[in-house]
């Protein structure tokens, strides 16, 4: 049996399209999720491993790292998926938001990997960090100012860890812009967002997984961002 891949916040979209990618594939997986979902007995019917993670606290972070240890010896790669979406128009506790989105998106990642760095380097065969952030780490975003902040910080974490574990880890950060549409998202909202890429559409969670696909394949990439994006950092240059 290979060694697992751990993907975190993998219930729900682009989570759960990589998570069964894998399987399909013959890797073994384990995921975390926050909130239980029909999806996450689907995957460990599929047989993944899954793990019920709060990281909005370190403790949460903590007893994940425990947990994951207590299932496996050796991890063949880490995605850092989990994410929460909020905004500046939702509240006005900014110090709370900033928090929040900082402990998810940046903090949680970065006590994964160290807790996890010798699992990823044990057996001494290739591995990978896949960071996935967002578009707006290298725009920001007037809307999403907290939000994109913290992307921007996972982002920095594959430039330094890189480093760190190289050459057996390559890490590198995926860095998607529009992929699915909610279910609530009112035609205009689809239009004016369609409109932001020269590719106008949306691909759907099978951009993310041929990303990761090519991540996981190659043998001499890391430290680097792969655009998913649909054209969209050229659309108004």
């Amino acid at each position: 049996m290979s060694n697992p891949v751990l993907i975190t916040g993998a219930s729900q979209r682009v989570g759960l399209a990589v998570a069964t990618d894998l399987l399909n594939k013959g890797y073994s997986v384990i995921i975390t999720y926050r909130t239980h979902k029909t999806a996450v007995d689907t995957l460990r019917d599929a047989g993944a491993i899954t793990i019920q993670a709060d990281f909005s606290t370190d403790q949460g972070v903590k007893r994940c790292i425990e947990s994951i240890k207590s299932h496996t010896q050796a991890l063949r790669g880490i995605i850092h998926n989990a994410s929460l979406w909020d905004s500046e128009k939702h509240t006005n506790n900014y110090s709370a938001l900033f928090d929040s989105m900082m402990q998810i998106h940046a903090k949680a990642p970065y006590l994964l990997n160290m807790g996890l760095k010798d699992l990823l380097t044990r057996d001494g065969t290739l591995a990978d960090i896949i960071h996935i952030t967002d578009f707006v780490q290298d725009s920001g975003s007037d809307k999403h100012i907290a939000y994109a902040a913290s992307k921007a910080a996972l982002h920095n974490l594959t430039l330094s860890f890189a480093k760190l574990l190289a050459p057996t880890v390559k890490v590198n950060t995926l860095a998607p812009a529009l992929l699915m549409f909610n279910d609530n998202d009112d035609a205009s909202y689809k239009d004016k967002a369609l409109n932001k890429s020269l590719m106008a559409c949306e691909p759907g969670a099978i951009a993310a997984v041929e990303a990761v696909n090519y991540l996981l394949n190659s043998t001499y990439v890391t430290g680097e961002t792969l655009q998913v994006n649909g054209g969209r950092h050229l659309k108004f240059s």
